[in-house]
């Protein structure tokens, strides 16, 4: 039976940077998750975004093939930033791309804000990641479904446990419980927390690209879903680096004592090769996905 777990609340509007920074560093070491509140994405937005994406998981499973993934994207699951509908699609979801993409640009407005005071958590200039890591950003949205009935599989994937690959994840869930995280990865048995709801807050987790640059100082921690036996939705937006951009330990995490525990590596490459052992595919990863 996993225990509720209750993470840290970091408050993206507060004029104290510092001080919100210093908040997000305890977070991030110790969890490597966070709830995110005050962050600027209007409540009707989310809701409308979730309208689109119940309509969409509704259409015929025929219809949803014809978008089958195609180079780490597309359905199974859905990679909506990389859809393209054909004339059928906007007949049939005619508000689904304008609401996505609006929503795509606030989150990216959300998750720029957040990587600031990342940086002051690593004790960076404020704008490094906006100089390194997100004048070209491969940022995406990723929707999830899964299906309330144990046993019902079309469109559950994803739920196993992993941890993410890039920088960092701003997740939207619909309140449905699933969500568990695990602490100390390399322990066995495993133990599981769940993660509970927070009315309006976003959960952010680190992802690996970040563990890398900080030496593993922050947790890119291993999490899923489970089924509760209630229908669930989320959102999943991924902020990683552009494929060229050089992830290599960062100063302020390593000493003599302390040493780089990873090689510098390009994003692209780590991306690529992480990609091609999840789906066996050895092209070339154009955005970076999950």
């Amino acid at each position: 039976m996993a225990t509720k777990l209750r993470l840290p609340m970091v408050d993206l509007s507060s004029p104290d940077r510092l001080s919100t920074a210093n908040s997000i560093r305890q977070a991030c070491v110790d969890y490597g998750f966070f709830y995110l509140v005050n962050h600027g994405v209007d409540d009707q937005l989310l809701s409308s975004a979730f309208q689109q994406s119940a309509k969409f998981f509704t259409l015929p499973l025929n219809y949803k093939l014809s978008l089958s993934r195609k180079e780490y994207r597309g359905y199974t699951p859905l990679y909506s930033e990389n859809l393209d509908p054909s004339s059928q699609s906007k007949e049939l979801l005619p508000d689904w791309r304008p609401t996505m993409e609006s929503l795509i640009w606030k989150l990216l407005e959300a998750g720029k804000k957040l990587m600031s005071l990342i940086a002051l958590s690593l004790n960076l200039d404020d704008d490094f990641f906006e100089k390194t890591a997100l004048n070209k950003p491969a940022a995406f949205l990723r929707l999830l479904h899964y299906p309330g009935e144990l046993g019902s599989y079309e469109e559950l994937c994803g739920a196993s446990a992993h941890s993410d690959y890039g920088m960092i994840t701003l997740l939207v869930t619909d309140g449905v419980p699933g969500l568990q995280i695990c602490k100390e990865k390399f322990k066995q048995p495993r133990v599981w927390e769940d993660v509970s709801h927070v009315e309006g807050a976003f959960i952010v987790n680190i992802g690996d690209l970040m563990e890398r640059w900080t030496n593993c100082i922050y947790r890119s921690t291993l999490h899923r879903v489970i089924p509760t036996g209630k229908e669930r939705y989320s959102m999943a937006f991924f902020l990683d680096p552009p494929s060229d951009c050089v992830v290599e330990c960062f100063e302020s995490c390593c000493s003599e004592s302390s040493p780089p525990r990873f090689p510098p590596i390009r994003s692209g490459d780590y991306l690529n090769e992480r990609f091609r052992l999840t789906y066996g595919s050895e092209k070339e990863l154009k955005c970076s996905s999950n």
